[in-house]
């Protein structure tokens, strides 16, 4: 059966719109955090900032990604929480940088404080990534429709503290749970004032879905075009990648967060051919080059 053809959008973002679905759009991470589960502290140390993080940041525009998705609170269980003055503190020097020296780039901010938003935007950023789909600020939705940016809903399902205490769900309970759930999401932000046409949609591997919990949402992606949206996909470098390749391998234990490149190039191929629109990776060029190829699958008829 030959894939289904891939919806084509026009995202309108703060200054200009980007082109979706005739290619994959690819979505560099730029982490300025001590503590992210992937890359913290690689890309942030304060004596360093924001010229480490610059470097990379243009080190992955250079090997062809599309956007910048730029963070400074980790959300993964544990982790330290910011007050949005420090999390400003960490990102807002990198973007003015990268601005500089990139006036052209498309840049994301991965947040889910409101003020950070505002700052962001005003300071040039031209999208809003926030992983609580506009839940845990309830200002963000409204922030976001005076702003005009683009806006990324993520499912997610509970909070970081309350990650490992969630019930179980069954493998046919998770695509309705996510669907209902991003539905109500882009039914309120629209109510606030965001354009639809500003809105895409993820549905939030990890985050509240543990493990196995996930492989639903990758085998139907295809049941989110129901939302007439565009998709955003995040596995990149996720543990329930790595749970499984060591299941399989019988390995003791599964492999470090930079040791995931094959799994993710798996989960991204998939993703690609049922549709999605944007992957959010912390490698470019192998996701470049992956896209290259699951396009021409998708587009060969």
């Amino acid at each position: 059966m030959p894939f289904a053809a891939r919806p084509i959008y026009d995202w309108r973002l703060r200054t200009r719109s980007l082109p979706l679905g005739r290619r994959t759009c690819i979505m560099g991470i730029l982490n300025v955090t001590p503590d992210s589960f992937s890359d913290g502290g690689h890309f942030y140390t304060p004596e360093e900032a924001p010229h480490r993080a610059l470097e990379h940041a243009l080190q992955m525009l250079d090997l062809g990604a599309d956007l910048i998705d730029l963070g400074g609170e980790s959300t993964r269980p544990g982790a330290t929480s910011l007050s949005p003055d420090e999390e400003q503190s960490r990102i807002l020097p990198v973007l003015e940088a990268l601005l500089r020296e990139r006036p052209s780039a498309v840049v994301s901010i991965d947040t889910f404080h409101a003020s950070t938003a505002r700052h962001a935007v005003e300071a040039g950023a031209e999208i809003v990534n926030d992983v609580s789909g506009h839940q845990w600020d309830t200002a963000m939705s409204s922030t976001c429709a005076r702003l005009a940016c683009g806006a990324v809903l993520m499912h997610t399902r509970g909070t970081p503290s309350e990650w490992r205490a969630l019930p179980l769900l069954a493998p046919e309970e998770v695509v309705p749970l996510v669907l209902t759930s991003l539905e109500a999401g882009i039914t309120a932000a629209e109510t606030a004032g965001v354009l639809r046409d500003r809105i895409v949609i993820d549905p939030g591997l990890g985050f509240g879905k543990r493990l196995d919990e996930n492989y639903p949402l990758l085998q139907d992606l295809s049941a989110f075009h129901r939302l007439k949206l565009p998709i955003l996909i995040g596995a990149s470098r996720k543990s329930f990648l790595a749970h499984t390749l060591a299941t399989r391998l019988h390995w003791s234990a599964s492999p470090p967060t930079d040791s995931r490149l094959h799994i993710t190039t798996a989960a991204n191929v998939a993703a690609i051919l049922a549709g999605v629109h944007i992957l959010r990776v912390h490698d470019v060029q192998p996701a470049v080059e992956a896209a290259a190829i699951a396009d021409r699958i998708l587009h060969s008829s």
